[in-house]
């Protein structure tokens, strides 16, 4: 792939110059960039079962490298059986390099591993330029062992961008390699 010495470092190099030719962009401060990368997993019954935080929390933190917060209910909701001030899941939000390493990873490692992957949807932007992947378990990522895995979980991966419109979005997305798939080239196979 074209991304060899890191993803940061093509950024720059490439991916801004290109950028601000194909959107015409004066000011190089007006190139669309990453700014975080938030990575959350609702928990369900592990609410109620403390052991299962802990295994969540430990494959969160293997995946990302860094240590997951645990968010509790605002307030009670008897529908779902939830008390208030009870954990109903976890975040971790990715910034800098911890950031460009994560998404290197998930686009090299992570993605091509997805059983008849061929590429992600580009239904899933916000309006605003920001993207969010749904992964349905855990065992695409190379860290987390088969044989430590109790149940299937799956995670939200939200992309934030400085972007102001989708399609700048998308344009930088691409250019960092996210491979994204086309409907018209899917319908005619």
């Amino acid at each position: 792939m074209h991304i060899a010495k890191g993803l940061k470092k093509y950024y720059h190099s490439q991916i801004v110059p290109d950028l601000r030719k194909e959107f015409g962009y004066k000011n190089i401060h007006e190139v669309p960039k990453l700014l975080k990368v938030t990575i959350n997993r609702g928990l369900g019954e592990a609410s109620q079962n403390s052991k299962l935080l802990e295994i969540s929390v430990r494959e969160l933190m293997t995946i990302s490298g860094q240590k997951p917060i645990v968010t509790k209910s605002k307030k009670a909701v008897a529908g779902f059986k939830i008390r208030e001030n009870v954990p109903i899941g976890i975040a971790v939000t990715l910034r800098k390099d911890y950031m460009y390493a994560f998404l290197e990873r998930l686009i090299n490692l992570v993605l091509p591993r997805i059983r008849d992957f061929r590429g992600i949807s580009k239904k899933h932007f916000d309006g605003r330029g920001n993207y969010t992947l749904g992964l349905r378990d855990q065992l695409v990522f190379p860290e987390i062992s088969y044989d430590e895995i109790d149940k299937m979980k799956g995670m939200d991966i939200s992309i934030v961008t400085s972007a102001k419109t989708d399609q700048e979005s998308l344009a930088l997305l691409k250019a960092l390699g996210v491979p994204f798939h086309d409907l018209e080239k899917s319908i005619k196979q």
